[in-house]
């Protein structure tokens, strides 16, 4: 988003600087502030929405969200395999997946960019630069031991 300010010639003659409009954030009646976290977890759900994601993160981080999520009263960690970089206005965006064997990349990569910029600028109005996608894995069927969540977040029985 680029700045721009425009000069107005007042009645007296002499050039005053216009109001400049921030951004959906920064208003003459206040600003907003967000914090990362809450860019992480948008961008975590948005990305276990696409078809062909089977896990977030790498394996260490996929090891301990299995152990986390077997304590009582535990809440579900959506922004594992997120990391968020954020200024005022806008967000860069990392993610690290584990990918359905079978499934494009290719296509993976392009739906998680799209549905990640949509569900952050949507949700939040900063500008998303940019969403990286690095895939950490891919899950064969043989692989699968029960305990890991499906593209959905949930475990199948």
């Amino acid at each position: 988003m680029v700045e721009t300010a425009t000069a107005q010639k007042s009645t007296s003659g002499s050039e005053s600087p216009a109001p400049v409009r921030k951004g959906p954030l920064q208003t003459e009646q206040g600003s907003t502030t967000i914090a990362e976290t809450v860019v992480q977890k948008l961008a975590g759900v948005a990305t276990r929405e696409v078809p062909g994601v089977f896990a977030m993160g790498n394996a260490a981080r996929r090891a301990f969200n299995q152990i986390t999520e077997r304590i009582p009263g535990s809440q579900t960690n959506v922004s594992g395999g997120v990391s968020v970089e954020k200024g005022e206005r806008q967000a860069a965006i990392d993610v690290s997946i584990v990918v359905e064997y079978g499934s494009s990349v290719v296509e993976v990569s392009e739906n998680i960019r799209r549905n990640v910029v949509n569900s952050v600028e949507r949700a939040t109005g900063l500008e998303v630069l940019e969403v990286n996608v690095n895939v950490t894995d891919v899950h064969l069927l043989g692989d699968d031991d029960g305990n890991e969540p499906s593209a959905s977040g949930t475990e199948l029985e």
